[in-house]
């Protein structure tokens, strides 16, 4: 079983690409990004519950 803290660095990877992501196609492929951000909005959740703070991090900020 893994430990909370591989749990938070994998969500903190996961969440960092998923941005990035976003950011190239939040332009082009605007229903590809909506699809993207719900996913976007349950790791946001899951790392705030867990305590990491987002401020560094969060690069779509909406």
């Amino acid at each position: 079983m893994p430990s909370a803290a591989d749990i938070i660095r994998d969500s903190i990877i996961e969440f960092s690409r998923l941005q990035k992501w976003m950011l190239s196609v939040r332009e082009k492929d605007p229903e590809t990004y909506d699809s993207m951000h719900e996913r976007y909005i349950e790791l946001k959740v899951t790392l705030s519950s867990l305590g990491v703070n987002l401020t560094e991090l969060d690069k779509i900020k909406d």
